[in-house]
């Protein structure tokens, strides 16, 4: 393994995903230009190596630090120029950060920790700004024209020790000159708070919005006790005075959670409820009382080396009395030996009868790799806090390198599946094509399987990709067999009642939801939208309004929030309210028409398709992008269709400004190109529309759409306009 010093230089967009909703196109084409006159001229200049690019950032590795942080100044300097005069709201900024540091060298990869200081001082940049690190102010504060702001030492997140952090000011009037500036609890708070959150909830995987806004104070309510053994596993406590093991402590907890799960006898509280009435409550009765459970399992963990010692306790609520308490003082190699010995004594205690398909799951060790376990709790931990495409990087890393040093980690595998789905389920092109991301989700969730046949997860993530694909038979029983394979898993039973509702079965998937609900009783927004989602296509609006209510007040960017809300309120008769949120939907997404979702949803049940379009249409959705309405005079019947697509070029722009070109030829291709996309897919007539499919972009349908002669006054140097689900398109042929 090659090691070696190097200077890193690390740049972000910031708000990239906000610029990208308003419009895609533009901020991808904008990126790539500053790209490619900005970035690329300086890397060569100052003697960079561009390591990678990684969507919408970028790693370079310089052998002088004096040179990367030069590169650094200068990129910021011209982006500043080419930067003035752009409304706030559109300017592309950056933030940079830099640091001298060893790093491991594989192939034309690097990584290690002079990687991950970078890549945690970049977010404590300023907008056009950089962040240096101690070792790299130590070599340059005197050798470039610039001035600088020590923050001090802060603690970052994975990095066991305290990093010296500075900000470089770019005046030249600071040049030489270093000033300190006195913490406050505001710089920090978003970062204790993303490290002291766990954010959980089942359909987070494939409802991404949810990653980025906070959750509101959690909905409560008592349940009756259910009729076998029920138990709450509270939070472990890291007692080890070191933040860098809350990992552990956090992945030991999540473990007893899903061992416990897959016992048939027991009722096990989702561990996110359970957070979210531990934050507030410390009584156990109370704990117990708001959760509807029995017994409590709580405990402590210290780690120190390699040694760990854990306290766990199991109280009888009704009582307060201990049932049984253990202290281990083991190597941490026996982490599952104690988590075997935890679950055996709580099962003896409360006198569950296991069978032998549960003796033998929980018997089984997830990896004797300790460091494999360690990445894999880190992916874990990571991916309960998701806020951007960079931390679905950090979280795909750390599966990653938990298979690379076990292939045969099951978890692992499923992991990468769940990140997989949510991609390809979502369309996030950022990362993977979806065509790429559906690739991957299936493989990795069937090597999971192999390896493991009853991980719950896998069996999940596959149940969502066989709903869309379609195939509602073998995503019914894939989603019975994640059920199945844990018993008390909120999840599991959320996403058989959301498979359940788009095959025509609602009283059943009335049913499983109020199961998952009553397993996890305090539920993230995400958990609430997907619940309102089910309810609504059951048609019981009295239960799905509240709840999508709520998510959208803790959601507010959340399309779909107000994309059910619309039809749901139209539903009811409430106009005012369906409009108000047809148009916080349009706002979202300028796009938005019922004949795009009429696509999007073409696997659910015909009856639940025709109510939720009749929804949106009653609630004031345009048939077509932008609320296009055609002529019926203009329109271009099929047989004139044939003169505008065999052998010939468009030439036209988008209703959003950018310009493309698409080519078709006789046997049906046709290619599509512009400043950053070139795809190519097939096209066919079909009566009097215009029908494409282009791999891997809106999982893969064949869309149709219509032609009109450009009579409306807009782009009048355009002769036709083509208008899709997706887009609208001003274009002429080519001379």
């Amino acid at each position: 393994m090659e090691r070696r010093l190097a200077a890193i230089l690390i740049a972000d967009v910031v708000g990239y995903s906000r610029l990208s909703r308003i419009d895609e196109e533009d901020t991808r084409i904008r990126f790539q230009a500053n790209f490619v006159e900005v970035f690329e001229p300086q890397i060569a200049e100052h003697h960079g190596r561009l390591v990678k690019t990684m969507g919408d950032g970028l790693l370079v590795e310089f052998h002088s630090v004096v040179d990367a942080l030069r590169c650094a100044v200068e990129v910021q300097r011209q982006m500043a120029r080419r930067n003035a005069g752009t409304p706030p709201d559109r300017r592309l900024d950056f933030r940079i950060g830099v640091n001298l540091g060893d790093v491991i060298v594989e192939g034309d990869d690097i990584h290690g920790d002079g990687v991950n200081i970078a890549a945690r001082l970049e977010p404590l940049a300023e907008p056009g700004g950089i962040a240096i690190s101690g070792s790299a102010y130590d070599q340059l504060r005197t050798k470039l024209a610039v001035g600088f702001v020590s923050l001090g030492e802060q603690k970052v997140k994975n990095i066991p020790e305290p990093v010296r952090v500075y900000r470089v000011v770019l005046d030249p009037a600071a040049a030489g000159k270093t000033v300190a500036v006195r913490k406050t609890r505001s710089t920090w708070l978003a970062a204790a708070a993303a490290g002291a959150s766990m954010l959980a909830g089942a359909l987070l995987w494939w409802q991404p919005w949810t990653l980025f806004w906070p959750e509101p104070a959690p909905q409560r309510i008592a349940y009756p006790l259910p009729d076998k053994p029920s138990v709450a596993v509270l939070p472990f406590i890291n007692v080890s005075g070191d933040e860098t093991q809350d990992h552990l402590a956090q992945g030991l907890t999540d473990d007893l959670i899903t061992e416990l799960s897959k016992v048939s006898g027991l009722f096990v509280i989702a561990r996110h409820s359970v957070l979210a009435v531990r934050s507030s409550e410390t009584n156990i009765q109370d704990v117990a009382s708001e959760l509807g459970v029995h017994y409590v399992l709580e405990g402590t963990l210290q780690r120190a080396d390699m040694r760990l010692r854990i306290n766990v306790k199991l109280i009888d609520a009704t009582t307060g009395h201990s049932l049984w308490a253990e202290r281990y003082d083991r190597q941490y190699r026996d982490i599952f030996a104690v988590q075997d010995d935890v679950i055996g004594k709580i099962t003896s205690a409360l006198e569950v009868k296991l069978s032998q398909g549960e003796q033998d799951q929980l018997a089984r060790i997830p990896t004797d790799n300790l460091e494999a376990y360690d990445n894999y709790l880190r992916a874990e931990q990571e991916g309960l806090i998701y806020s951007d495409v960079n931390t679905y990087r950090r979280t795909l890393s750390f599966y990653q390198k938990a298979i690379d040093l076990d292939p045969r980690f099951a978890n692992a595998h499923a992991g990468i599946a769940r990140v997989a789905v949510d991609v390809w389920r979502n369309d996030y092109n950022y990362l993977w094509s979806a065509a790429v991301a559906r690739k991957i989700a299936y493989d990795a969730a069937g090597e999971a399987l192999k390896l493991d046949p009853n991980n719950a997860r896998a069996h999940t993530v596959l149940a969502l990709l066989q709903l869309v694909d379609g195939r509602a038979t073998e995503a019914l029983d894939s989603a019975n067999r994640a059920v199945a394979a844990q018993p008390s898993d909120a999840e599991a039973y959320g996403n058989l009642a959301l498979i359940l509702a788009h095959t025509g079965s609602h009283q059943q998937a009335i049913g499983e939801m109020q199961r998952a609900l009553r397993l996890d009783p305090s539920p993230p927004p995400s958990f609430q939208l997907l619940a309102g989602i089910v309810f609504y296509t059951a048609r019981d609006n009295d239960r799905a309004i509240p709840l999508i209510e709520t998510a959208s007040h803790a959601l507010p960017d959340a399309e779909p929030a107000h994309e059910y809300l619309a039809a749901a309120y139209a539903h009811r008769g409430d106009a005012a309210r369906a409009a108000d949120e047809a148009g916080k939907l349009k706002a979202l997404f300028p796009e938005a028409n019922f004949t795009y979702y009429s696509y999007l949803y073409d696997y659910w049940n015909r009856g639940d398709l025709a109510y939720h379009l009749s929804g949106l249409k009653a609630a004031g959705m345009p048939e077509w992008p932008f609320g296009f309405a055609g002529s019926a005079a203009d329109r271009l019947a099929g047989a004139n269709l044939a003169g505008l697509t065999a052998d010939k070029t468009w030439i036209g722009k988008h209703k959003n400004g950018t310009e493309f070109i698409q080519a078709f030829d006789r046997a049906g291709n046709t290619a599509y190109r512009t400043a950053n996309t070139s795809i190519t897919g097939i096209a066919e007539i079909r009566g009097d529309q215009l029908c494409e499919k282009i791999g891997g972009y809106f999982l893969d349908r064949m869309v149709c759409g219509y032609v009109y002669r450009n009579t409306t006054g807009e782009q009048t140097d355009m002769d036709y306009i083509h208008v899709t689900p997706q887009a609208l398109k001003f274009f002429s042929l080519e001379r």
